[in-house]
């Protein structure tokens, strides 16, 4: 293995991906970061959390096809979860390590969890920062309640009434998400609601977007076994991270994940809802930090 720290531009399955590596000089196992959405990019991580990791930890950052500032395939289909999973490999061969610590965080915790599960003998390590479940209504529903338990009087009466129109999970779920303001998201997300600020205005920053067809792909091409249903053949040594007031994949998603996964330790952060890197980030570093240098 003979990386350097910077940003590169590295082919993978024939698409352009953003790469960025950092704290080269630590010489540990690369943690390979995977990122949110479906959908998001790595930029309020590599400044914020991202950045605190790689003065201990040698740390590759790579923006999933499609996303930030890699370059998109040619079908708005191209998404689905083999496809991201062979790009991983491409870009493992491309860093040239035998075995990589993997910190995923929402959906990347997910991603995390099918790359372990396709390559185990590849992934030394996991850290799973507030993962999803995108493919199951249980997390539809936390959201459906977590928007239900942060809502004002308006937003809750919307709500009610979409509920009576007898919806079934999946719309009534699409048809908050269309009516919801940013402010309300960031109710969601965040406990802090400064944090949350602070957070939004690097969105802006970034000039980054979420063009919402990784998300249709995958919900479009599914697993034909749920990960629910894969978990516990998942041996990694594994730590999960959650914030106790998580209403967007939600501690429930965590403690199921947790369940499962025989060779798992579950952190709860007192302060943070979805987003503990930001909300408490000196105590999130400090315990990926204990836990990859106590095994």
């Amino acid at each position: 293995m003979n990386l350097t720290n910077g940003e590169f531009t590295v082919e993978l399955n024939g698409i352009s991906h953003w790469v960025k590596i950092e704290g080269i000089e630590n010489n540990t196992i690369p943690i390979v970061i995977l990122h949110g959405g479906p959908g998001g990019n790595h930029y309020v991580f590599e400044r914020t959390a991202g950045h605190s990791l790689s003065r201990t930890r040698t740390i590759v950052y790579y923006e999933q096809r499609g996303c930030g500032r890699s370059a998109m395939p040619e079908s708005e289909n191209d998404y689905t979860l083999d496809l991201l999973i062979q790009d991983f490999i491409e870009l493992k061969k491309w860093l040239g390590a035998d075995k990589v610590d993997l910190l995923g965080y929402s959906f990347g915790g997910e991603l995390a969890l099918e790359i372990a599960y396709a390559i185990p003998n590849e992934i030394n390590q996991m850290i799973l920062s507030a993962p999803s479940l995108i493919d199951t209504d249980i997390q539809k529903m936390i959201q459906i309640t977590g928007f239900m338990t942060i809502a004002d009087k308006n937003l809750y009466s919307m709500i009610s009434k979409l509920q009576q129109e007898g919806l079934s999970i999946e719309d009534l779920y699409n048809r908050i998400w269309a009516i919801v303001e940013p402010e309300t998201v960031d109710l969601l997300l965040f406990e802090n609601q400064e944090i949350a600020k602070e957070n939004r205005a690097m969105w802006k920053e970034s000039k980054l977007i979420n063009t919402g067809l990784m998300m249709n792909s995958l919900q479009n091409n599914p697993a034909k076994t749920p990960l629910i249903f894969r978990l516990e053949e998942i041996k990694t040594h594994t730590l999960i991270i959650t914030g106790v007031f998580d209403r967007n994949t939600g501690l429930p998603i965590s403690k199921i994940i947790h369940k499962h996964l025989k060779n798992s330790s579950l952190v709860l952060f007192e302060k943070s809802a979805h987003f503990p890197d930001l909300e408490e980030t000196e105590g999130f570093i400090e315990k990926i930090n204990e836990f990859l240098r106590d095994n």
